[in-house]
């Protein structure tokens, strides 16, 4: 017999910044059966600023019942349970029954979608899913009789719950979604062995065609892809790290938390360069070294502590971050490159760099260069053009002893030479 873990627990929600606690149809007939439940209406007015405040811990789902601590104003902790009657097995046979003979059901479900004919359906077999008046019983630790703040807190959260994951409301009916699933399969096979005995025409014999190669390629065999969506207008929320538990020892909570905002946005900006036109045709970039993503991570000016761990991560000290920082700006990891590495131009590369710095300037105008390596120094001033791979040039000015990067790539040296004296 399979076991079946019927418990589940979410982390702490991120503030809704202004948006409503349910945006689908079955989370606001959650929230209506709290309000039209409640006999306070201060209380609901309180318990949607909890939430809101982000007050809510993480939540706990079970058969039954659901759970969180809710803090209030002034930090106390309060334990809030919302209990909401299971389903008999005699109305979780008519309900698994009812999906199989509409297997749409079924896919509405894994597509966390709750269609109104699935709670149709569910109801004309004698089965309600959604919660009514007084469906929702509140228990808290502030010993109130009715819902208070916290057990409303707590409603508005999970209806954001239910919001993206129907499964939590038949969790909290009794059934968990890999048990619920596995029923169904059962269920599934033993209605189609059913139906064939009933039918018990013998299948046709196979006929020559076409190879599955040659079935594949034929695009009308295939519906036509979705269009892509939209992007969205900037990087989601990373998950609140603020809650009940205590971290683990070691953990920098303030690190973790600045880590996943930034692998948030860059997930953002790796999303926006693929739906941008002609994505296909470039080629894939390496992973960063370790060194250069510390660089990446400096450039969205996290806090000192978090600065220093990244320039002891990538074995520079606090200024050489700053340098490596402003070259990452100007042009992310070629601009690093430059900035940190040195080479000798040879042979066809050489020959090249020459008659390109030979061209930009008219005699009479062209600087006295010095050249070392792939690095030409303005002769009696604090001014440099380094040479990338790619056959670039790089602008540099010397700042208190150090060489720094002074403006983006050019092609043209006197381009990148004219970036110098534009940045003074």
């Amino acid at each position: 017999m399979t076991e079946y873990d019927d418990e589940r627990t979410f982390e702490a929600l991120p503030t809704p910044h202004g948006r409503g606690f349910a945006q689908t149809w079955w989370g606001q007939a959650w929230m209506k059966a709290l309000e039209d439940t409640a006999l306070d209406l201060a209380q609901l007015k309180n318990g949607r600023r909890l939430a809101r405040a982000g007050s809510v811990g993480a939540v706990s789902v079970r058969p039954g019942r659901i759970t969180a601590v809710v803090r209030d104003k002034d930090g106390t902790r309060h334990r809030s349970d919302v209990l909401l009657q299971e389903l008999s097995d005699d109305e979780w046979d008519r309900f698994l029954g009812m999906a199989v003979e509409r297997a749409g059901h079924i896919a509405a479900l894994l597509d966390r979608d709750m269609p109104p004919h699935l709670l149709e359906d569910a109801a004309a077999a004698g089965v309600e899913l959604l919660p009514g008046i007084g469906d929702l019983e509140p228990e808290c630790d502030c010993e109130a009789w009715d819902h208070c703040g916290h057990t409303a807190a707590l409603c508005y959260q999970v209806a954001r719950l239910l919001d993206q994951d129907p499964f939590v409301l038949l969790l909290m009916r009794g059934r968990g979604e890999r048990r619920l699933l596995d029923e169904l399969q059962v269920r599934s096979v033993a209605h189609l062995a059913t139906s064939d005995t009933e039918q018990p025409e013998a299948p046709e014999a196979p006929q020559e065609g076409v190879t599955a190669s040659e079935a594949y390629a034929d695009g009308a065999v295939l519906p036509p892809l979705p269009e892509l969506p939209a992007l969205p207008a900037q990087p989601g929320l990373p998950p609140s790290l603020d809650t009940e538990t205590e971290p683990a020892p070691g953990v920098d909570v303030a690190a973790l938390g600045f880590l996943a905002a930034r692998a948030a946005a860059e997930a953002h900006r790796l999303l926006a360069e693929a739906l941008a036109p002609g994505h296909d045709q470039q080629p894939v970039e390496s992973p960063l070294t370790p060194e250069e993503d510390g660089v990446r991570l400096a450039a969205a000016a996290p806090d000192s502590v978090i600065t220093d761990r990244l320039a002891a991560g990538s074995g520079r000290d606090r200024e050489g971050l700053a340098r490596a920082v402003r070259a990452w700006e100007l042009g992310g990891r070629a601009a690093l490159a430059v900035l940190e590495e040195e080479w000798a131009p040879e042979g066809e590369a050489l020959a090249r760099a020459r008659a390109s710095l030979d061209q930009a300037w008219d005699e009479d105008e062209r600087p006295v260069l010095r050249a070392a390596r792939n690095r030409w120094t303005v002769v009696g001033a604090d001014a440099q053009l380094r040479h990338g791979r790619d056959g670039r040039w790089w602008p540099y000015r010397k700042e208190r002893g150090h060489w720094m990067p002074a403006g983006p790539a050019a092609h043209d040296p006197a381009t990148a030479m004219a970036a110098i004296t534009v940045s003074e």
